[in-house]
């Protein structure tokens, strides 16, 4: 049963990663901006609440994000494994994410830290043509990550759940890592 939580910056590759593998071992791939969209878009009870936080310009809190996880995590399609993608961001919410699964009865899960180089990350977002991606924003995005996710990182490679996979190569070069990596 592969249940994985993926890490990295932004930029990493991990979504298109993360969305091939699920597609490969017949397992849904979870992103917490899906999760959002989609409860949104359903106008679930969580959903409204977080609507209420983001038409303020504000970030949607930890906890309402964790209650979306949880119902997430809680569906018929995740019984023979799971893809965490963007969750969990901080130390705090591993720790509610390893009790939600020893609550759900699911063994925890891998940690695939997806490691990309700064300067590549910076090539890769700005190669989007994005508005929003400005070298200088980018640059704090990533400082922002490797601080959030340095202790997060710390956290699971003590638990000895994490294997590091270099982003820094072609698709298929990543996606045999990854296939390595998970056993």
């Amino acid at each position: 049963m592969t249940r994985l939580i993926f890490l990295g910056p932004p930029g990493a590759g991990k979504g298109t990663q993360a969305k091939t593998l699920a597609e490969h071992q017949g397992i849904p791939h979870i992103s917490t901006g899906d999760i959002l969209r989609a409860a949104l878009k359903d106008e679930t009870p969580l959903g409204l609440k977080a609507k209420s936080y983001m038409d303020k310009g504000e970030l949607v809190p930890d906890l309402l994000v964790q209650e979306m996880v949880e119902e997430r995590l809680g569906l018929p399609d995740t019984s023979s494994g799971w893809i965490l993608d963007g969750f969990p961001r901080t130390v705090k919410q591993a720790e509610f994410l390893d009790e939600l699964l020893k609550k759900l009865s699911q063994p925890s899960a891998k940690v695939i830290n997806l490691d990309v180089p700064d300067d590549v990350v910076v090539e890769r977002l700005l190669a989007r043509g994005r508005s929003d991606d400005s070298e200088d924003v980018i640059r704090r995005r990533l400082e922002v990550y490797r601080g959030e996710t340095s202790p997060l990182i710390d956290y699971y490679d003590q638990r000895h759940q994490l294997a590091t996979v270099n982003g820094n190569q072609s698709l298929e070069e990543v996606n045999d890592a990854l296939e390595k990596a998970i056993g």
